[in-house]
């Protein structure tokens, strides 16, 4: 079986619109969650997020181009060109290049663009480009378009573990010789009016700060990106000479079979082990865990009781990143994954933000409010999705 290495990763988020930008808020614990600035805001009860800011389209992209492009592709472009770039990588790979990506959403605010036109402005049509704009797989598509990739090119949508579950299968997709480079990561939009006001339905939603695993957390708060990473097979990519960051060690899946919307610890204990089992590790092993830790009460409790089944009475230390960045749902294990090769790559472990004080039912060092230096040589990367979906992936140093 091949090996799968990581020689390429790119970003845009609430934290920067790039690498550099992200590693340097990761190690600051700089919080990129503020108050939301689109149309309507006003009109809704939670009016945070984290939104992806000073980001003008144009001048960004072919013009030609542009009018296909609803944000959650634009992020998708920009953080593939940029892990692309780093890879060291041209386009042209052809039937050995691919793309998965996973989204939850997609072009959401396309459709309310199109629902407003019809049904607040009175319009009888809508732009022509609506469909091409909002479907799922549109990012992937234009990954595929703009940088040759002619290889397996799809799109997963599993709510907040798609782009771990994209991540799984762009591994497998190398690992059985389909494709020797895979563009592979997650992107998401969703922050507008409407996508906001569905999580508000749900009663979740945080008015003030996400604060993973903290006492007194009120819930998760959404955040808007893409991760891309560029998996490639390890012979290939010594072959070429190319950076490698680390290794994509394992992964692992399961399914809940419970309920739609509450966790199942065992699920998620039992995705962990398979991940690990994968990677040819062993819980001790893994020095970090990077934890789907969404600031809600039941799963933070739920995914705590789970890892300490995996690890014992003495777990690695575990933060979660979304405390800074926000929960981007189908995206969101992109951003993790990346976090994780920050915690690789510069000995450092990204923090906990807006922890307050300990809950007895998180007993976990998760890294409180301020990064750590630390030699990890393998870490996990959870994500945890409503419809009782579980995904992680194992990452170590080369």
């Amino acid at each position: 079986m091949r090996r799968v290495v990581v020689t390429g990763i790119g970003t845009v988020n609430a934290l920067a619109p790039d690498v550099p930008g992200t590693f340097a808020a990761l190690a600051e614990g700089r919080c990129g969650i503020g108050p939301l600035t689109f149309r309507d805001a006003d009109r809704l009860t939670v009016r945070i997020g984290g939104e992806v800011r000073d980001w003008p389209s144009e001048g960004r992209f072919d013009p030609a181009r542009l009018p296909l492009y609803d944000r959650v592709t634009q992020y998708a472009i920009a953080a593939g060109a940029e892990a692309m770039a780093m890879a060291g990588l041209a386009p042209g790979l052809g039937n050995r290049g691919g793309v998965i990506l996973g989204t939850a959403a997609g072009g959401i605010a396309t459709w309310e663009e199109a629902y407003r036109a019809v049904l607040a402005e009175g319009k009888n049509r809508v732009s022509p480009l609506t469909v091409p704009r909002l479907m799922h797989n549109a990012p992937a598509s234009h990954l595929s378009i703009l940088h040759g990739l002619t290889g397996p090119v799809l799109s997963v949508s599993s709510a907040c573990a798609s782009a771990n579950h994209a991540m799984g299968l762009a591994l497998q997709q190398i690992r059985q010789g389909a494709a020797d480079v895979m563009l592979t990561g997650g992107t998401e939009a969703m922050l507008c009016f409407g996508g906001v006001k569905a999580w508000e339905g749900l009663r979740i939603l945080a008015p003030d700060a996400c604060r993973p695993f903290s006492l007194g957390r009120k819930g998760l708060v959404i955040g808007d990106g893409a991760g891309v990473l560029v998996f490639e097979a390890e012979d290939h990519a010594r072959a070429r000479g190319a950076q490698i960051l680390a290794e994509v060690a394992g992964f692992g899946m399961s399914a809940d079979a419970g309920d739609i919307v509450a966790p199942d610890p065992e699920g998620a204990a039992r995705a962990m082990r398979a991940a690990i089992e994968d990677a040819g590790l062993s819980p001790a092993d893994i020095g970090y865990v990077n934890a789907h830790g969404t600031g809600t009460l039941l799963n933070d409790r739920s995914e705590a009781t789970a890892i300490r089944a995996v690890f014992g009475d003495a777990p690695p230390p575990v933060s979660s990143t979304k405390s800074m960045h926000g929960h981007a749902i189908g995206a969101t294990g992109a951003l993790e994954a990346i976090a994780c090769l920050f915690a690789l790559t510069r000995g450092v472990l990204p923090p906990t933000m807006g922890f307050e004080s300990p809950d007895p039912d998180c007993n976990l060092d998760v890294v409180p409010n301020a990064a750590r230096p630390s030699d990890v040589t393998a870490c996990l990367s959870n994500a945890f999705a409503f419809g009782g979906l579980n995904a992680v992936l194992a990452f170590a140093r080369t």
